[in-house]
């Protein structure tokens, strides 16, 4: 099912604030996904140029994304209301246990914890060079943007 879905078919996001190149596995409590770090990005220019390292507030963000795509696949198919994309409404105990640079290839996982009215609570880690380098709880409620 997803191997037919693009990321851009479920979210608003788009170049060059999508932090999410593929969705590799989903089921309805969780989804993994994955992105590509190019060598070239502009942010490696004044983030520490002599050592480049990726903000963690873009790790966050690619891990913020993979939630909103789960809240999009688990409505995509469901009776549950479906007006608003998924915004973050809360974000708890982030962790950032190692850097993640140029060329390396980062794989987000999230899973939904649970759901109490329409809010959406989730925990997600992403992992680079099959180690953790974030953890963080977060929470998503759908909204209507104009």
């Amino acid at each position: 099912m997803i191997q037919d879905l693009k990321v851009t078919d479920l979210i608003p996001h788009r170049a060059p604030f999508l932090w999410v190149d593929s969705m590799i596995e989903f089921d309805q409590s969780s989804l993994i996904t994955e992105k590509y770090i190019p060598e070239d990005l502009d942010v490696f220019k004044g983030h520490y140029p002599d050592n480049p390292i990726l903000p963690g507030v873009l790790l966050c963000e690619a891990i913020f994304q993979t939630g909103a795509l789960l809240i999009a696949l688990r409505l995509k198919d469901s009776t549950e209301p479906k007006e608003g994309v998924p915004v973050l409404t809360r974000v708890e105990g982030i962790k950032f246990k190692r850097p993640v640079g140029p060329g390396d290839t980062i794989l987000m996982k999230v899973t939904l914890k649970e759901t109490l009215g329409g809010a959406w609570f989730l925990k997600g880690t992403l992992r680079v060079r099959e180690k953790i380098a974030v953890q963080v709880n977060f929470a998503c409620t759908l909204a209507v943007l104009k």
